[in-house]
């Protein structure tokens, strides 16, 4: 008998296909807590051990990659897609100190090609694995008629959990306290509707590779994947000098400033020195197709800053020495200080007052 519903663009039999594609991967995510197998209609964790928290408190997070997945459609690439959607998840709930516990995903196309949904969930499940996160679930959807037949889009939450007297905050901040800044992969997925109609201005192919990037393909350069903070600042937070990280920020929509206003108190100030490093070289070529100075593009892209720590002054030598040890390159970006004027500084973000923000100085 014909399905009707395969009729109207709908294929189950794809989704079934796809499921089993990805499902090694997927399972290879979960660790004694997750409770029951993939297929369930809902994804299930055994928490029995936030009875040892004093007071738990439950974290949670939900974002999308944007229009970056544009850019991998163009050059029909999909393994990547996955680590930036998991990277603008999970590294949102890091910045409260939480650890995040397991995560599920949301993809929509308008045709269900069951390799390319694999290659997408493949990617999530080990940037998962990476930072110790157990992918639960998901759901995919066709959307025949809204999206054309290589269109998709991704959408993923998580949620995790931290003691409520670790609760990483503006109120733990104070006045000389050092900001370190921890160095970008590359754009991660902010600003790419910029990133796009610049190329498109340039009429350049994603399929080709630029002068100024090498051999790499324009695409591929483009795609280079959000990195992955949650794991080394679950080992910092976790260590002796846990207590001494007072705030965390995540650069990432809004850009520079605003970001790190928000996790900042009413009253204290903080400039930046632009010379305390060197956006990468994407930033700078991307800036020169679209004539913009890179001073006017810091609330749009991270400009290799991709995340920030407050910490105790104390303790500032310390961390960005471990950091450092773990793999993530850390420099100082300045210090607390109390605010008095602060004309031409950025005071709130998302509707919420914060610290006064401003870059000042010029690009090493």
């Amino acid at each position: 008998m014909t399905n009707p519903y395969a009729g109207s663009g709908v294929n189950t039999e794809a989704g079934d296909l796809a499921v089993s594609l990805m499902k090694k991967a997927v399972s290879a995510t979960h660790n004694k807590n997750v409770f029951g197998s993939l297929g369930g209609f809902a994804g299930a964790m055994d928490v029995s051990f936030l009875k040892n928290f004093q007071q738990p408190i439950l974290a949670t997070s939900t974002d999308g990659v944007g229009t970056k997945v544009a850019i991998a459609q163009a050059i029909d690439k999909h393994d990547t897609i996955g680590q930036d959607l998991v990277g603008m998840v999970v590294d949102d709930i890091v910045v409260m100190g939480a650890k995040s516990l397991f995560m599920t995903d949301y993809i929509a196309c308008g045709k269900l090609v069951p390799t390319r949904i694999a290659e997408i969930v493949t990617g999530i499940a080990k940037a998962c694995g990476e930072v110790d996160v157990a992918l639960l679930g998901g759901e995919t959807a066709e959307h025949p008629g809204l999206l054309g037949d290589n269109e998709y889009d991704v959408a993923g939450a998580a949620v995790g959990a931290v003691e409520a007297a670790k609760v990483l905050g503006p109120e733990k901040v104070k006045v000389g306290d050092v900001v370190l800044g921890l160095a970008s992969s590359g754009l991660h997925s902010n600003g790419y509707s910029l990133v796009r109609k610049i190329v498109e201005d340039s009429k350049l192919d994603y399929t080709q590779s630029v002068s100024e990037f090498g051999s790499k393909s324009l695409g591929e350069v483009l795609l280079e994947p959000t990195m992955l903070y949650t794991g080394v600042l679950n080992q910092l937070l976790e260590s002796e000098l846990g207590n001494s990280v007072h705030a965390l920020s995540h650069i990432t929509g809004g850009g520079i400033a605003a970001n790190l206003s928000r996790v900042l108190p009413v009253g204290v100030s903080l400039e930046i020195s632009r010379a305390s490093w060197s956006p990468h070289e994407v930033f700078r070529v991307l800036a020169e197709w679209g004539a913009y100075q890179l001073e006017s593009l810091e609330g749009t892209w991270n400009l290799g800053l991709g995340f920030a720590a407050v910490v105790d002054s104390a303790a500032a030598s310390a961390i960005s020495a471990k950091l450092n040890q773990l793999g993530m390159k850390t420099w100082q970006l300045g210090v607390i200080e109390k605010a008095a004027d602060t004309a031409g500084f950025v005071t709130s973000a998302k509707g919420v007052e914060g610290g006064a923000v401003r870059l000042s100085g010029s690009y090493a």
